[in-house]
């Protein structure tokens, strides 16, 4: 049955069936009427012929036009059921050419009720034929005329269950697709809500390994520089010059969380330079004795990037928590794996007690490049920070 605005799957379906039709019709519809029909006189025969050829043609046109159509499915669902009238005139019975022809009754109409009244109308029709060409008898009761009624009430049955089949399929399409909507959007919204809250714990990271390290070294500079601005004013002003430094590294960081900087300082190979520089600071604002084997290594951006946040954050607990003398920074690469080792002799703490903020933050950051850290420490033993991560290739 036609729908009124139907999917591109359901055309291409409503189309394959409708060429079925039209094979089958040909071929148990036309084709014994026309055959049936040669041996009748030449009026009769030239007549009933013309008649199939112009209905044949009729429903070509219909079917190869379905959008914009030269003849509405009306008009020839009308003509052919003048067409199955006369023929049951002229063949003097037509209830098999209605049978194979009642489909049509209900593919190219768009309501049950238009399929039953023309079917109805082309019953009656096939049923009046019959009786002009056979002349009124009582035979006419168990034949034709049966076989005409019986084919339409099966038909309005069978036309119906089909309908309220395809209605409900239509129905549940209706549902599934808003359903399917509906997941598409809450999934989008899902990824959104992720993205989001992935890029707020990346910025959380980044503050954290950057600015929030640089104030606090700000905040113990200052304090050791106003204790120190009256009894070593030289070491007050080194202090001063450090809080300008680390005030500079952080406005030049805060650019780059903002997107007016590149995302690194880092220029490519310089790892080995950039650590020492760091460490040169840490000694220069603790005075804790640091050894340090730094040998230049080729890595990629990222991997640099990586490594320097660690030695940072690691310095930083060194600084607040440790109470350490001395540390140890060991740079090594070998077999595809660069280490970055960093050891103090401070008073330790209890690895599994730990829920630093910092520590979780260099664990999912050497997580996101296949690296991880392990950490070791004791109360009383110091700590060994190890930082494992595979080599790639240079920017």
């Amino acid at each position: 049955m036609r729908q009124g605005q139907q999917e591109p799957g359901d055309r291409l379906i409503q189309t394959r069936v409708l060429r079925w039709n039209l094979a089958g019709w040909i071929l148990f519809g036309l084709l014994p009427p026309a055959i049936a029909v040669l041996d009748a006189s030449p009026a009769r025969r030239d007549c009933l012929l013309g008649l199939l050829a112009l209905i044949a043609l009729c429903h070509t046109v219909v079917l190869n036009r379905p959008d914009k159509p030269l003849l509405r499915p009306l008009t020839y669902l009308g003509l052919l059921a003048l067409v199955l009238g006369t023929t049951a005139c002229l063949l003097d019975g037509g209830a098999a050419f209605y049978v194979v022809s009642l489909p049509q009754f209900w593919l190219f109409t768009r309501s049950p009720r238009d399929a039953i009244t023309l079917s109805g109308v082309a019953a009656a029709l096939t049923v009046l034929g019959g009786t002009l060409g056979q002349g009124w008898s009582p035979q006419l009761l168990t034949g034709n005329a049966i076989s005409t009624v019986v084919a339409y009430a099966a038909g309005v049955g069978l036309g119906l269950c089909a309908h309220r089949f395809v209605v409900r399929s239509n129905e549940r399409q209706k549902q599934l697709t808003a359903a399917l909507a509906l997941t598409q959007e809450e999934l989008a919204a899902a990824h959104q809500q992720q993205g989001a809250a992935e890029e707020r714990e990346r910025l959380a990271r980044e503050i954290h390994d950057t600015l929030a390290q640089g104030f606090a070294s700000i905040v113990v500079l200052a304090e050791a520089a106003r204790a120190a601005a009256i009894t070593d004013p030289i070491r007050c002003a080194e202090q001063l010059t450090s809080i300008e430094q680390t005030a500079r590294e952080n406005l030049a960081e805060a650019r780059v969380l903002v997107g007016t900087a590149p995302q690194s300082g880092l220029a490519a190979g310089s790892l080995a330079t950039t650590l020492r520089r760091t460490l040169d600071r840490f000694v220069q604002d603790t005075g804790l004795t640091v050894t340090a084997e730094l040998p230049d290594v080729d890595l990629d951006q990222r991997t640099r990037v990586a490594l320097l946040r660690c030695t940072q954050e690691s310095l930083a607990n060194v600084r607040k928590h440790s109470g350490a003398s001395a540390v140890g920074v060991v740079l090594t690469e070998l077999a595809g794996i660069v280490e970055l080792e960093i050891t103090d002799d401070g008073r330790g703490f209890v690895v599994e007690e730990s829920r630093g903020f910092g520590l979780d933050g260099m664990r999912r950051r050497l997580s996101e490049l296949d690296g991880e850290l392990t950490i070791t420490s004791s109360l009383g033993d110091g700590t060994r920070v190890l930082a494992s991560l595979p080599t790639h290739s240079q920017d």
